[in-house]
């Protein structure tokens, strides 16, 4: 069955969620060494644990984009970003994006940081893996959507990444109503919570790209322990 399939079989009946364990690995530092036994094994139980405590919702919205004098006026936010005008290149739309998996998953990780602390590492990993698998899925349906009107979708690029300054969080909460939709707020130190959410701005353009740069490609901190190996 298609990975699209099953994500939505998990989130309509509990089905198995579509695992990638690479990244999981990556979020746990692991660089090709052998995996004892005893962590797969909790890994495995990880994972189950987290299918049923999860509850991933996702909301979205679109707004006209001008650049002038390297200026992004994206209608609910104005920056500079030097990382995201090159994401945004030939774009006159953005589509601003959030998702979370839920307080759920919070209540795991602070219940095992209490008790099993080997446990609640692996659960990190393993919820920051279906966070972004549950985003490329959606996001994908997404640019099939978008494709129909004759619109290109460029990748995510959150605040954060690169140059992108993580204060924009605050228009992009105001814009989509995180709170009233999804149920996730900002701290005043612009983390969200619950923990295992995100936010993204994506580019909609007439004109097709072959731009894939996302994740830890368009990330300047190059001596991240969690950077995808490429």
């Amino acid at each position: 069955m298609a990975r699209m399939d099953r994500i939505e079989r998990w989130l309509e009946t509990g089905e198995d969620f579509p695992w990638n364990e690479r990244e999981i690995l990556r979020y746990l530092g692991h660089r090709g060494q052998e995996i004892p036994e005893n962590v797969e094994t909790l890994m495995a139980e990880c994972k189950r644990e987290l299918e049923q405590a999860a509850s991933a919702r996702s909301v979205w919205k679109e707004y006209p984009l001008k650049i002038a004098g390297h200026v992004l006026d994206m209608a609910f936010v104005q920056t500079k970003s030097e990382n995201l005008e090159k994401n945004l290149k030939d774009c006159e739309r953005v589509l601003v994006f959030g998702a979370t998996l839920g307080s759920g998953v919070d209540l795991l990780l602070r219940r095992y940081s209490r008790i099993q602390m080997s446990r609640a590492v692996i659960l990190q990993a393993a919820a920051a893996a279906m966070l972004e698998t549950y985003c490329d899925w959606k996001n994908e349906a997404l640019q099939r959507e978008y494709r129909e009107k004759g619109w290109y979708m460029r990748p995510r690029f959150s605040p954060g990444y690169g140059d992108f300054p993580l204060e924009c969080q605050r228009g992009i909460g105001e814009a989509l109503e995180l709170n009233k939709r999804i149920g996730v707020t900002l701290t005043d130190s612009l983390l969200m919570a619950p923990s295992k959410s995100v936010t993204a701005v994506m580019g909609l353009s007439r004109k097709p790209s072959v731009c894939s740069v996302q994740g830890c490609e368009a990330c300047g901190k190059t001596d991240c322990v969690y950077r995808r190996q490429t």
